[in-house]
């Protein structure tokens, strides 16, 4: 598989890397959340599952499906981060019969995806019937400067605001903001400027209040 600009393998690049730095630091914050059956959706080359489960309590992970809609990226995985409870599906994130092809999920992972195509709200959609009540999902994407202004990125259709990504995660009953720099995820602290958002999404059980 090929290193791009927007392809993170980290097997190929310099540890040293700061996209590649940014992107283990997510999934190892994630690992804090996450639990029971777990997607990563968009997972790429796969390195993701690794990060889960060595970062989670242990126990706390039954299963995870790395999902990609790249064929070569999910074989590459398939090769190269192989676990007895990961398994890798080639799915469309945009699709309406993700639910039906991949089954519900107690912990959902997506990191640096929801800015690579047209139909944001879709893609949420899909996020918030895949997860189970009472599961949490994880979600990142750069800051920018507004979904209405063009992208310097040719490989992402939207830059967003803050405002603007809060307001497509509201399908969500809570979201909790934190901002990331460098190896720094953190609730945003006054001053400081930060480079990407990492949203912490909950379904709340049914019979909640």
């Amino acid at each position: 598989m090929d290193l791009t600009q927007e392809r993170v393998i980290p097997k190929q690049m310099n540890p040293k890397n700061g996209m590649l730095i940014e992107h283990l630091e997510r999934y190892k914050f994630a690992a804090t959340f996450v639990s029971g059956r777990v997607l990563d959706i968009a997972c790429g080359a796969g390195y993701g599952s690794e990060l889960l489960l060595e970062g989670s309590k242990r126990g706390a992970i039954k299963e995870i499906v790395g999902a990609d809609i790249d064929e070569i990226a999910v074989e590459y995985a398939r090769e190269n981060y192989t676990f007895d409870n990961v398994t890798y599906r080639v799915a469309d994130a945009l699709s309406l019969k993700l639910k039906e092809e991949l089954g519900s999920f107690d912990s959902i992972v997506s990191f640096e995806t929801i800015e690579h195509f047209e139909g944001d709200e879709v893609f949420v959609k899909n996020l918030y019937e895949l997860l189970k009540p009472g599961g949490v999902a994880i979600i990142s994407t750069p800051f920018g400067r507004g979904k209405d202004q063009p992208c310097k990125n040719p490989y992402h259709a939207y830059q967003y605001k803050e405002e603007e990504f809060m307001e497509v995660l509201s399908i969500f009953d809570e979201v909790e903001m934190y901002h990331q720099r460098d190896s720094d995820i953190e609730l945003p602290l006054e001053g400081k400027k930060y480079y990407l958002m990492v949203a912490v999404c909950r379904k709340k059980h049914k019979n909640a209040i």
